[in-house]
């Protein structure tokens, strides 16, 4: 009996630790990116990742993955809530004939894009594709070079309600700076502080219903045709305190019946005109946007409506 009771003992000791020990395949809440990483890694601190999709399947629900160095670290889909914060140099995204980020985190997901500089190349979808999100923050990130067909900075679609908040941000040369569409569902997008210049489009567009923007302390700039534009029913844009200049077409243009753009405190200046209005859309304009001479509106503060 006494060796039977040892042994169960000898047992239960080397048990024990085994069961109590995390298995291989756990996931971390903080996982580590480096330019001279390796994906075969566990994406910790000492031993990190070599790109973002290496290190998202390592990285936990609501989890968040971090730069060690400057690097180039590839595209990457993400499909849960997470953050991706580098601000330890240039953590780069760099991508070609395809989206650089793409969000598919599903209804409830919550997504933060931090320090990351998202590179088109000319050919580039996308930059930042969001598909399902509840809410994606991207801040002190630059996003350029996204030029081909339909592209675009930044882009929601889908079904499910979005919310984009985007400060501290530079969009530069893509086919439209910020897009927002939708097949349901309503898309906002707040913008403080950012710059979107060089557009071959529009500097932000509002394509479909339900859509909504807000651009406050921010510049839109040398975008090919308007720097909003508001192209549906049942759209809103504010922009607040921000300087629209040199846009090729106008500064704002809404173009639906049912769509309306309220600006306020801007600077408007250079560009072929300040306002462009059809279809029974409106334009609100207060007393204290500042509209230079020759923008060709012949009634710069007040409502401005056209039927």
């Amino acid at each position: 009996m006494k060796k039977i009771l040892l042994c169960l003992g000898l047992l239960g000791a080397i048990l024990v630790p085994c069961l109590l020990a995390a298995p291989a395949h756990a996931q971390a809440t903080r996982t580590w990116v480096s330019g001279v990483g390796d994906d075969a890694n566990p994406c910790s601190r000492t031993a990190p990742c070599k790109t973002f999709a290496g290190a998202i399947s390592k990285t936990a629900l609501g989890g968040e993955i971090n730069c060690l160095d400057p690097g180039g670290f590839g595209g990457v889909t993400i499909t849960k809530s997470i953050t991706i914060a580098c601000e330890a140099g240039t953590a780069g995204v760099l991508v070609a004939g395809t989206n650089g980020i793409t969000v598919n985190a599903g209804a409830t997901g919550l997504v933060t894009l931090q320090g990351l500089d998202i590179e088109g190349v000319g050919t580039g979808l996308v930059g930042v594709n969001i598909l399902s999100a509840k809410q994606v923050n991207i801040t002190n990130c630059t996003i350029r070079n996204f030029r081909s067909g339909t592209a675009a900075g930044v882009a929601t679609s889908g079904a499910v309600n979005i919310v984009a908040f985007v400060s501290n941000s530079v969009f530069t040369n893509n086919g439209t700076g910020i897009k927002l569409a939708s097949s349901g569902g309503f898309k906002v997008a707040n913008v403080n502080r950012s710059m979107i210049s060089g557009s071959t489009g529009n500097g932000v567009e509002l394509t479909n219903t339900s859509t909504f923007a807000s651009v406050v302390e921010s510049y839109l700039q040398f975008n090919g045709t308007n720097g909003v534009a508001v192209l549906a029913a049942t759209t809103l844009a504010f922009v607040d305190r921000s300087t629209v200049t040199n846009n090729s077409t106008s500064a704002f243009n809404a173009s639906a019946s049912g769509a309306i753009i309220d600006v306020s405190a801007n600077n408007i200046e250079g560009n072929t005109a300040a306002f462009v209005i059809a279809g029974g859309a409106t334009i609100n304009s207060s007393a204290d946007n500042k509209v230079a001479a020759g923008q060709g509106a012949t009634v710069p503060n007040g409502v401005l409506a056209k039927q």
